[in-house]
């Protein structure tokens, strides 16, 4: 760890976190949160501003330090990190990477892994808060980089206040805080930090950017001031989200098998932009999708939607086919092209297709099992054993991407049809129910 230097600029304390951590609640009694902590002055201080601010409520923090395995001292700087939280009573656990080393784009891998390890531990222990340290000048460098990308409103927002996922809510509690405040909490307290020796390499487009800081604040383009401009896009992008909600909430239909029903008039007549997000998220939930498809395609079927002129297609993993009714709708479904085969384990519990979370009972089945596609020859091979396979309220357009779990002597279960091959009291299945993890209307969208 780097020893602090003398104590450069303003002090920011609990007094001031507290104000910060008020604008993301409210949170539960006695919360026991996750921070990410890397070791940078950033991180180390939302370590300790979050430690006090959960004891000061009765709860706890556990700091997590990720050794991702890019570099050879990535082990050692874990340790270091570890030892100097110890040192400040704070409770950590380091998680390693296991999996392979990347190649390419580095950076952005580096952040997935950490991300899915934090998010990880975070499920398996309860933890519904993650707290990241990312402060008034990442927020900048951020608005920068996605102007350069032509990125549109919802870039220009840059980070937001909270993010949520499907078993997470993600804080950055610091967005407004300049970086010399968080530095300045640890020289008072002669706490030392890490500096990345990637912060420093110019092959990095943040890297880059950051040198350019001081002449863009010459010019007026300061942190503070690219920081508030991404605050104002922010409120603009959290009125259109709230916009977009009221249209889904009135004009959507998601049935507990992962499919949707869609008000096409309803849609029609909403504005344009209201109109396109609202179809971006359906494909996101439906289809199971980082992101929705891109603009150009959603507008061709947006326009085809006010001409009168829709037909079937496939978009966005999904097929979308226009529906007589009663009343006229679009139904839209996961495609089966694509949809991954996905072993198994008794007691654990996957996301599957980015869409489902099924689980196994917890006593041991003594047979591989996985789960995949029903697809239509499952199908064809299901409807003779089903009772009444009509009766079931899902269209045959959606069923062939219904999740199927099979074992070494064929088809096991398909929950949403009611079948079990062991019958009911041999049912192995736990859990099956759609929680994408990008749900239809998404989370709030919080001004930091």
């Amino acid at each position: 760890m780097t020893p602090a230097p003398g104590a450069p600029g303003p002090r920011f304390g609990a007094a001031d976190f507290t104000l910060c951590m008020d604008r993301l609640g409210p949170f539960e009694s006695k919360p026991h949160m996750a921070a990410g902590v890397s070791g940078g002055a950033d991180s180390m201080a939302l370590a300790v501003l979050m430690s006090q601010w959960t004891r000061a409520r009765g709860g706890r923090l556990t700091a997590l330090i990720v050794d991702h395995g890019l570099r050879a001292a990535a082990a050692a700087e874990a340790r270091s990190v570890g030892r100097s939280l110890g040192a400040l009573g704070i409770e950590h656990r380091v998680l390693r990477w296991r999996g392979p080393v990347p190649k390419a784009n580095i950076q952005a891998q580096a952040r997935r892994i950490r991300h899915d390890l934090l998010s990880a531990w975070c499920a398996r222990n309860g933890v519904l808060h993650l707290a990241l340290g990312h402060h008034r000048e990442d927020q900048a460098e951020t608005f920068l980089l996605r102007l350069g990308r032509g990125s549109g409103l919802d870039g220009l927002a840059a980070m937001a206040g909270i993010g949520a996922g499907a078993q997470l809510r993600l804080l950055r509690p610091l967005l407004a805080v300049p970086k010399a405040h968080l530095v300045s909490l640890l020289c008072a307290a002669d706490i030392g930090w890490i500096e990345d020796p990637a912060n420093r390499d110019s092959k990095h487009a943040r890297v880059r950017i950051r040198a350019l800081a001081p002449r863009l604040a010459a010019e007026g383009l300061s942190a503070e001031r690219l920081g508030a401009t991404a605050a104002h896009l922010s409120r603009a992008r959290r009125a259109l989200e709230t916009y977009t909600a009221e249209l889904l909430a009135r004009a959507v239909w998601i049935h507990p098998a992962g499919f949707a029903r869609l008000d096409a008039a309803l849609l029609k007549k909403a504005p344009e932009e209201v109109a396109l997000r609202a179809l971006a998220r359906i494909f996101m939930a439906v289809g199971g999708l980082d992101y929705g498809p891109r603009l150009d395609r959603l507008k061709r079927l947006l326009d085809g939607l006010r001409a009168g002129t829709a037909k079937g297609r496939t978009l966005g993993r999904c097929r979308i086919m226009p529906q007589t009714g009663p009343p006229p709708h679009l139904l839209v479904v996961r495609e089966q092209r694509g949809v991954p085969e996905t072993p198994l384990q008794p007691g654990s519990t996957v996301l599957w297709d980015q869409r489902f979370e099924v689980a196994l009972a917890a006593r041991g089945q003594g047979r591989p099992v996985f789960v995949s596609a029903l697809g239509r020859a499952g199908w064809t091979a299901l409807r003779p054993r089903l009772a009444d396979p009509e009766t079931m309220g899902i269209p045959g357009l959606a069923r062939p991407s219904l999740p199927a779990f099979w074992d070494r002597s064929g088809l096991l279960a398909v929950p949403h049809l009611g079948y079990s091959r062991t019958g009911p009291r041999g049912l192995i299945v736990s859990k099956c129910r759609f929680r994408p993890k990008n749900s239809l209307t998404g989370g709030a969208f919080t001004v930091a």
